[in-house]
């Protein structure tokens, strides 16, 4: 086993690294594998690994360019007859930390990561920021290696599937500023949101929210989060008022 010691401890260089199994995973393998291990290098890294002169956030940075450019494309395309404003919403909602980081881990960028030992024992691998960062230097990197085309195959294969569950469920709605807008025009006043309940623990905890008027219930809702509660709440209000 190849280790090198780097700032007082080991960092496993490639054997953690199973860059062949997602290559397998998407069908997609990469010329210059320099250029795909690159896209996996946090900053945090280079910090101990003084041999790496480069993290990931160039590609970021042009990954997240395609990305916004593909989406747009592809729902032009898709949705002939929805305006402006509705197609930049549901962009928003594809192409979100959230959503590129689920899918991110679902592909198994977590465990290609190459991070800073401190980052990687505060859970780093599951952080879904970082993955959703991995994810667009993986395409930025994809598409110097392989062009526009195959960017364009691998969101179609991976991310926009996505978009039909969120047009479905109209989540592309931000359901709390719709409810407040509505509550404000009829009842001059503004929806108060309560937590009435928490499970589980700091890191994986579940909120059930409750929004109400004037003591007057109007909806319920569940999230990993108080804010994805509050919108899940605020959308069953909107649906029993007839709104959606």
């Amino acid at each position: 086993m190849n280790l090198f010691r780097i700032s007082n401890f080991d960092i496993r260089v490639l054997e953690n690294m199973d860059f062949q199994t997602l290559q397998k995973t998407t069908g997609i393998t990469f010329k210059n594998q320099e250029l795909l291990k690159q896209a996996f290098y946090h900053r945090s890294y280079l910090n101990e690994a003084k041999h790496i002169k480069e993290s990931n956030e160039r590609l970021e940075f042009l990954g997240d360019a395609i990305l916004s450019f593909l989406a747009s494309q592809f729902l032009y395309k898709e949705y002939p007859h929805y305006p402006e404003g509705i197609l930049t919403n549901i962009r928003s909602s594809i192409v979100k930390t959230q959503s590129l980081g689920t899918t991110a881990k679902k592909l198994g960028f977590g465990e290609l990561l190459y991070l800073s030992k401190g980052e990687e024992e505060g859970g780093g691998r599951n952080n879904i920021s970082l993955l959703a960062d991995s994810f667009e230097a993986y395409l930025g990197a994809l598409f110097i290696d392989q062009g526009i085309l195959q960017a364009e195959a691998f969101l179609q294969s991976y991310l926009f599937p996505l978009i039909e569950s969120v047009v479905k469920n109209k989540s592309y709605i931000d359901f709390k500023s719709f409810l407040q807008e509505i509550i404000q025009e009829t009842h001059k006043v503004s929806p108060h949101y309560e937590v009435t309940k928490t499970e589980g623990p700091d890191h994986d905890r579940t909120f059930w929210i409750d929004v109400s008027i004037e003591n007057t219930h109007l909806g319920s809702g569940i999230g990993k989060s108080k804010q994805e509660g509050e919108q899940q709440a605020a959308k069953n209000a909107l649906e029993k008022m007839g709104k959606l």
